[in-house]
């Protein structure tokens, strides 16, 4: 049995409604947790892209990609290793503005995590870091040390490597239409 590891699934849709729960139901029906999940539009208009992480073995991986494209309204899904595609993910602290006071660590904490300061209010600043899920909770295990009020992390976006493979499938599609 092959070991399990961390594989980025992306998932192209029509934009409908309810197609979020078919696609989750996927995952839970196999009682698979998905760690990380994010939606947005693709580079094709009118498609929408799903962002799925999870930590399977390659075989279940293929199946879940094999049932992900049965769903009506999915119109292509891919499967990605982590060296295979770009990814980042977004974390947001919101930190007592005390701790600034007179204090250089703070400001050197946060520049040795290359974060920056969204914003800053009178009983709290709220800090951007962009990067891995290890380089954020790096930052939050330090701040946590000095006080944190909330903290908050996007789930991945990701870039494969290869060119956009759903491009060559369309244009599959319509050569196949075609001939």
């Amino acid at each position: 049995m092959s070991e399990k590891k961390y594989f980025t699934i992306t998932v192209f849709t029509e934009n409908q409604s309810g197609l979020l729960s078919r696609v989750v139901s996927v995952f839970s029906r196999r009682h698979i947790n998905v760690e990380s999940l994010t939606t947005s539009r693709s580079s094709i208009p009118g498609i929408h892209r799903f962002t799925i992480v999870v930590n399977v073995t390659h075989e279940m991986v293929e199946k879940l990609v094999a049932q992900l494209e049965r769903q009506v309204d999915v119109l292509k899904a891919f499967f990605y290793e982590p060296d295979e595609i770009v990814y980042q993910e977004v974390a947001l602290y919101k930190v007592p503005t005390h701790i600034f006071s007179n204090s250089e660590n703070v400001e050197q904490l946060i520049r040795s995590h290359n974060a920056r300061i969204l914003i800053i209010e009178p009983e709290f600043i709220v800090i951007e870091k962009t990067g891995h899920e290890n380089e954020t909770e790096a930052l939050f295990k330090d701040l946590e040390k000095i006080g944190i009020y909330e903290f908050v992390r996007s789930g991945r976006v990701a870039i494969p490597k290869p060119m956009e493979r759903l491009n060559k499938y369309l244009k599959s599609l319509e050569a196949q239409a075609e001939a």
